[in-house]
């Protein structure tokens, strides 16, 4: 299993908006199919309606999804803890 980032635009309302989710799945194909089952379920987005642009592996350490670092707790644990850069509030 690796940690993949999907992005692209989907319409969310009236328009189109970006999108990037990180998913853990065996493959880049199998990572594309669960964000359109995620999107499909979350907001009814027809998957002909979504443009993905890029699928990428990544670190899981960079990632702050929850499914991603509860997926690979052991891993970032054995190598330091994430590596994702803190958002500061204004």
């Amino acid at each position: 299993m690796k940690a993949y980032r999907v992005s692209g635009t989907a319409p969310f309302g009236s328009q189109r908006q970006p999108f990037s989710y990180d998913v853990p799945a065996e493959d880049a194909e199998a990572a594309t199919q669960k964000v359109y089952s995620t999107l499909g379920s979350r907001h009814r987005i027809m998957r002909r309606k979504i443009n993905i642009d890029s699928v990428g592996e990544i670190d899981p350490r960079t990632s702050t999804e929850p499914v991603v670092l509860h997926t690979f707790r052991d891993e970032i644990a054995a190598k330091g803890g994430p590596i994702a850069p803190t958002e500061e509030e204004e």
